[in-house]
């Protein structure tokens, strides 16, 4: 009828208004679909809503993966296994599955400096990130700073409750220098609140063996009640071989 407005046309202000851009996005294609009998008046809505909700979804992701503050756009998709046989391949396709995550056990990732612990611990965080986990990456030095921070403000309790809901936290570089005492007992508060909760999930990765890490804590009871739930809750994740990382020293003699 003329005069008459298409229905795209009338629909879209309401979408608009409702904030349901995925439907907005895709309503004239589905439009067309349906005015050429590709879709009867059921399946119109029923593809406009599932539209909709793989743009909610979407819109997720990117927020999760925002907030998580990876360093690097790591994946398991684009992690070369190829490059290094010793790698536990299949222990690391099997983490990937993330069960961990609900059984609230953590995973201790350990090797020498550049086969790609901190790779692997970031893809396994992004792969949370998409399947609806939130997710957070620090470094133990910014961890550490963080908890300090909140003795100084007096905002400890509140800075320890919002790392302690994290579903996935990974502390990235951990045991590289002794702890202090107050840092000793800031991460054993940490580890308190976070082990052996489901849907709480610590990954720590570190160039030591967790047998080795002991030592680092100044009080040793501190240590052991901080380290034996830890690591006997953990799956751990040895890695091992070459480095990814090209050799950049420059050769003697060459002025640089």
């Amino acid at each position: 009828m003329s005069g008459q407005a298409a229905p795209g046309t009338s629909l879209s202000p309401a979408l608009r208004s409702l904030r349901l851009t995925g439907m907005l996005e895709t309503l004239e294609t589905r439009l067309a679909e349906a005015r050429s009998g590709r879709l009867g008046h059921a399946e119109f809505l029923q593809v406009l809503l599932e539209d909709e909700m793989a743009r909610r979804e979407a819109s997720s992701v990117q927020r999760r993966l925002k907030t998580a503050h990876f360093p690097t756009e790591a994946t398991l998709e684009a992690f070369d296994f190829s490059y290094n046989a010793k790698l536990p391949q299949a222990q690391i396709r099997d983490l990937a599955r993330l069960e961990f995550i609900e059984a609230g056990e953590g995973l201790i990732c350990y090797g020498p400096v550049g086969v790609g612990k901190s790779h692997v611990a970031c893809a396994l965080g992004h792969l949370a990130c998409r399947r609806g986990h939130d997710v957070l990456f620090t470094t133990t030095s910014r961890l550490l700073a963080e908890l300090a921070g909140g003795h100084a403000d007096r905002s400890f309790e509140v800075r320890l409750k919002k790392l302690s809901k994290v579903e996935l936290l990974i502390v990235d570089d951990f045991a590289m220098r002794e702890l202090t005492a107050a840092q000793a007992d800031d991460f054993y508060e940490l580890v308190s609140e976070r082990i052996g909760r489901p849907g709480r999930s610590l990954v720590l990765t570190s160039n030591r063996a967790p047998s080795d890490w002991y030592q680092l804590f100044p009080n040793a009871v501190v240590g052991e009640s901080t380290l034996d739930r830890l690591i006997n809750t953990s799956h751990h994740l040895l890695m091992e071989g070459r480095s990814y990382r090209p050799n950049r020293r420059p050769k003697l003699g060459s002025g640089r």
